[in-house]
């Protein structure tokens, strides 16, 4: 059984999905992939239960009731993979907006002692393709406002393409994460740092999607700058266990 498991949650991703899954499944290291999908209504977990018939030992899907939000989902998936003893526990999107290939490199940052690793748009440059300025300079700049505020020294905090040692998602307390959107990603990372785990950043090229739609709105980023603000003033060491690193 393999030790390393990539979380995708998914919303009306039939474009994308199998072509994904497919990309995924044939790398040589063996990674196992959960599904969490919210009730797409066009057939996106049907067409991955098709392919769990030709996967079945790799390949596994749990189905909600409607969209109930990326970071719900997220937590869901941790739980599930927790409770199957997996070492490296991964975020990864539908759209190939990040790239399977990296996983590996996301996986040898933590066994050179990160307790999670960052697949990182911003640690060298700017690494989008085919976003519009607009939307880059606003990814770009929340996440400066993010570090401004928080004084956590991660150039992406709003990175969703994510590595996690098992032992870090052991040391959180899910029910005290509070954000649901995509500022769920940010206080993730925060807890993580502010108790006192190794965040290392792994430099990717993020590619938009070319198919389905995208989730992404200023709104989403609104979330996200004004939560920041709430995380700042939280006490973590009453709410959260320590991080104490062990093998993976």
């Amino acid at each position: 059984m393999s030790d390393k498991l990539v979380i995708i949650p998914t919303y009306k991703e039939k474009e994308n999905i199998e072509r994904i899954l497919r990309y995924t499944l044939s790398l040589e290291t063996g990674y196992h992939i959960l599904i969490i999908d919210d009730n797409s209504p066009d057939g996106t977990a049907d067409i991955v239960k098709n392919l769990i018939k030709e996967f079945p030992d790799r390949l596994f899907i749990e189905e909600r009731e409607g969209k109930l939000g990326l970071g719900t989902a997220y937590i869901y998936g941790f739980k599930w993979a927790l409770a199957r003893d997996y070492k490296y526990i991964m975020e990864m999107d539908a759209d190939f907006s990040h790239n399977p290939d990296d996983l590996d490199r996301l996986c040898k940052a933590i066994d050179d002692g990160a307790d999670l690793a960052v697949g990182s748009r911003y640690i060298t440059g700017v690494n989008v393709v085919n976003w519009p300025m607009s939307r880059v300079l606003m990814s770009y700049y929340a996440s400066a406002y993010v570090r401004c505020v928080t004084g956590m020294p991660v150039r992406d905090t709003t990175a969703g393409f994510i590595c996690y040692a098992r032992h870090t998602l052991e040391a959180i307390n899910f029910n005290n994460i509070k954000f649901t959107g995509y500022a769920f990603q940010i206080e993730m990372k925060y807890t993580t740092y502010k108790l006192g785990g190794k965040v290392v950043e792994v430099p990717i090229i993020f590619t938009d999607r070319t198919e389905g739609q995208s989730k992404m709105s200023s709104g989403i980023f609104g979330e996200a700058v004004i939560g920041v603000l709430k995380l700042r003033f939280r006490n973590y060491k009453k709410l959260h266990h320590e991080i104490h690193p062990s093998e993976c």
